[in-house]
Formats: structure tokens, sequence, C-alpha cells
């Protein structure tokens, strides 16, 4: 069905992102996970060690490619030869955000549509921002994200999840 991008910060990558990312690779024939180089915000991670982080996680997905990118969707998936944006839905609150950029982007360039997976229920309420402040605090993101992520994530903090279980 050819090729389509998923854009994001992915500060860090979470099960929710690595769910629409699996999803959205069985109705594509490609997807580009674009990771955004957003100079307004300071994020936890480079955007180095984003990009890394994702290609280690989709390792498995064959027909996944992640690249970094700067600017409009609508122009990195007009570079990418993409005509779609995928786009996650957690909740009503996300709907219509996501509504206002996906028309926004429609009149930027009317070629490229958006196609919204709403998440699994499992990670509805799972954002980048809620791992970041649990693992800040020492808590257990063995949930959140994926395994080899949660290190990477504890060493940012200088915590090592206390309340973590031993297993």
């Amino acid at each position: 069905m050819g090729k389509a991008i998923y854009p994001g910060s992915f500060d860090p990558v979470t099960l929710g992102h690595i769910d629409v990312i699996t999803r959205a690779s069985k109705i594509f024939d490609e997807i580009i996970v674009g990771v955004l180089i957003n100079s307004s915000k300071s994020p936890l991670f480079s955007i180095d060690e984003r990009v890394n982080m994702l290609k280690e996680v989709c390792g498995g997905l064959k027909n996944v490619r992640v690249i970094s990118f700067d600017g409009f969707s609508v122009d990195f998936a007009k570079e990418q030869n993409a005509n779609v944006i995928i786009r996650g839905l957690r909740a009503i609150t996300d709907f219509e955000y996501e509504l206002q950029m996906a028309q926004t982007n429609r009149v930027l360039n009317p070629q490229i549509d958006t196609l919204f997976l709403t998440t699994s229920i499992d990670y509805s309420y799972l954002s980048s921002s809620i791992v970041k402040e649990v693992a800040s605090l020492g808590g257990d993101i063995s949930r959140f994200v994926p395994a080899s992520i949660t290190k990477k994530v504890y060493d940012r903090y200088k915590t090592n999840g206390k309340d973590i279980k031993d297993e």
C-alpha cells in the first residue's frame, strides 16, 4: 500500500510507539520513522541517540527505516516520496490536536493524507513525558519502554529504578 512516515520526537521511544510502528508496518510497504529535530525543546536524548534507539528496537521490522528530519512533516513526507503521515491517538484530547495538524498539513500539501491509528488499550495512557517523570523519580518504567531502553533512561537520570521489583 505504498510508503508512509511516522514522525515524532520519540524521547524516549515507548511501547506505545512500537505498537503503532508495528501495526503500520503491516499496512504499508514501507514505514519511515522520522525523528524530529526540534530546537525549541530540550530533549532527554540527542537526535543521534533517539535514532539509534529506534533502529535498535525496530530492527526486526524489515520494512521500517529510521531517520532524523527537521521542519514540516508534510515536507519530510514529500522528500521521502510518501503520501501518508501516520499518527497515533490515545484519547479524545489527542484527536483535537491531531485533527488540527492533519487539516493544516492538508492545506500545506493536499497530496499528503494523515492516517490515525488508535493506540492499543494497553498503552492508551502512555507518553514519553510520563516515562521521563516516572524514571526521574526512580520508578519502574519496564512496562512502558522496550527492555533495551530502560537502562538508557535510568542512566540519563542517574537512578536505578529503585521501585523495580526483584525478579
